[in-house]
C-alpha cells in the first residue's frame, strides 16, 4: 500500500466514511489552537554536526524507463556527512517548497507547506576529516515518496560519522531538480518497479566511487562542500531502505558485491527473491512481517550472511520513520484524533519509535562496516523493551 492510500484513509476515519477527503480537507483547513508551529524533527544524538549537499545526477548510460526514448535517467540525491564550521550556515528543509508542496496535495493533507520541518543538516559545511575515509550508506525511500522520507535515521547515521546518500528514484517520488522542474509519482504504465530502483542504487554506488576518486559527478558542475571530494569510502558500503526501497536493497546487494551490508525497514520482498544473499542483512519489520507475508518469509530462508529480524510492539507499515513524529505535530495543527493518528502510525509511542530507529540502524552498521561490536544486537534489551527478536 502506498503512503497515499494510507494516509487517505485515515484521514476518512473518524470524519466519516461517506465523507470525501475534499471535505476533510475544508473542515481541518483551520489549525487547531492559533498561530501553528513550524513542525521539527528530533536532533540526531552522535558526536559530531551534520552538513548536507544536493545531487543533480545523470546516468548517460541508461535510457530512463519511464520518461521513454531520448531521455537519459535523472536523479536527485543528497549526501549527508560529519560536519564542522556550521556556525551561521542554513539548515536544509525536509522537502524543496515545490516537492512539499506536491507531496501535501497528493497525499491529501491540508497543511500549510511552510509549516514543514528543517533537518539539523547544515548546507554546504565542511566535511569533518579525521584522516580515515568515510564509511557510506545508501538509502532507498518507498513507493510515492521522496528521499528525505527517513531523514531521522540519515542524520543520526551521518552524526556518529557515516556519509549517507540519499536518492530520489524519479517518477515513483516527489523530486524538484534545480532548474524547477518537478517530477511526481507515475501511477499509469510505465511504472518504475523495484528492478529500477536497484538500477538507481546501482549508479549511486558508482557516483560513491567517483567521489571517491576525486571527480564531481553534480550534472551542473555546482560546487561541492570542501573536503567531500576523496573523503568517501568505497570500500565500506552498506544499504538500507524503507517499503519497496527495502525490498530494492536487497536486489542491489543480490546483483552488485559492493554492498557489504544490507537493511530493509519493513520491505514488502516482491518480487519474490529466491537467489541465496551470502552478507549480513537486517529486516525490521512491522506489517510486512515474515508470518504475514510468504515472499518475506521465503527472503528469510535465503540469507546465508548474519540475518537479524527485529519488530517493535505496536509498529505498523508507517512506524520506523519521519511520519512516527511528523503527523502526531500535524494531528495538532489540524485537530486530528488520537485514533486517527494511531492508524497512520500504529500504537508505538512516538519518542520510543525514535529512538529505536536512531538506535537499531547504527548498532547494526558500525557492527558490520565499522566493527564495533555492542550488545543491542545480541537479543532482547531492557533499554528497549518493546523490540522483539523473531528468530
Amino acid at each position: 500500500m502506498t503512503r497515499r492510500r494510507l494516509l487517505a484513509a485515515a484521514l476518512i476515519t473518524g470524519v466519516g466514511a461517506a465523507v470525501p477527503i475534499s471535505a476533510a480537507r475544508q473542515a481541518w483547513a483551520a489549525p487547531a489552537a492559533p498561530g501553528p508551529s513550524q513542525l521539527t524533527l528530533p536532533r540526531p544524538t552522535g558526536p559530531h554536526p551534520v552538513g548536507t549537499v544536493p545531487l543533480h545526477l545523470v546516468d548517460t548510460s541508461r535510457p530512463d524507463p519511464v520518461a521513454g526514448p531520448g531521455h537519459h535517467r535523472e536523479l536527485m540525491a543528497s549526501v549527508w556527512y560529519p560536519a564542522r564550521k556550521t556556525q551561521d550556515l542554513p539548515r536544509a528543509p525536509w522537502m524543496t517548497e515545490g516537492a512539499l508542496r506536491a507531496f501535501l496535495a497528493d497525499v491529501g493533507f491540508p497543511l500549510d507547506p511552510a509549516l514543514g520541518p528543517l533537518t539539523a543538516a547544515h548546507v554546504g559545511a565542511p566535511v569533518h576529516r579525521t584522516g580515515r575515509r568515510l564509511p557510506v550508506l545508501v538509502y532507498s525511500h518507498g513507493a510515492g515518496s521522496h528521499r528525505g522520507d527517513h531523514t531521522i535515521m540519515v542524520q543520526e547515521l551521518a552524526s556518529h560519522g557515516y556519509a549517507v546518500v540519499t536518492v530520489d528514484h524519479t517518477y515513483d517520488a516527489f523530486s524538484e531538480f534545480p532548474d524547477g522542474r518537478l517530477t511526481v509519482p507515475v501511477r499509469v504504465p510505465p511504472f518504475l518497479g523495484t528492478p529500477g530502483f536497484a538500477m538507481d542504487i546501482r549508479f549511486v554506488l558508482d557516483t560513491v566511487e567517483a567521489m571517491a576518486a576525486g571527480h564531481n559527478p553534480d550534472a551542473d558542475g555546482r560546487p561541492l562542500p570542501q573536503g567531500l571530494l576523496r573523503a568517501l569510502d568505497p570500500r565500506s558500503i552498506g544499504a538500507f531502505g524503507w517499503s519497496k526501497g527495502g525490498t530494492a536493497t536487497a536486489l542491489t546487494m543480490l546483483a552488485d558485491q559492493r554492498v557489504a551490508a544490507g537493511l530493509s525497514i519493513d520491505g514488502p520482498m516482491q518480487p519474490t527473491i529466491t537467489t541465496d544473499l551470502d552478507r549480513p542483512f537486517m529486516m525490521m519489520t512491522a506489517s510486512f512481517t515474515r508470518a504475514a507475508m510468504p515472499d518475506v518469509a521465503e527472503f528469510w530462508t535465503h540469507l546465508r550472511g548474519r540475518r537479524l529480524n527485529i519488530q517493535a510492539d505496536g509498529a505498523i507499515h508507517q512506524t520506523y520513520g519521519d511520519d512516527a513524529t511528523l503527523i502526531p505535530q500535524a494531528g495538532k495543527v489540524l485537530g486530528m484524533a488520537d485514533q486517527q493518528i494511531h492508524d497512520m502510525i500504529g500504537t508505538l509511542d512516538p519518542d520510543r519509535a525514535i529512538r529505536i530507529q536512531q538506535a537499531y540502524p547504527l548498532a547494526f552498521f558500525d557492527l558490520h562496516l565499522r566493527r564495533r561490536r555492542g550488545h543491542l544486537l545480541d537479543g532482547p534489551s531492557a533499554t528497549f523493551p518493546e523490540v522483539q527478536f523473531i528468530p
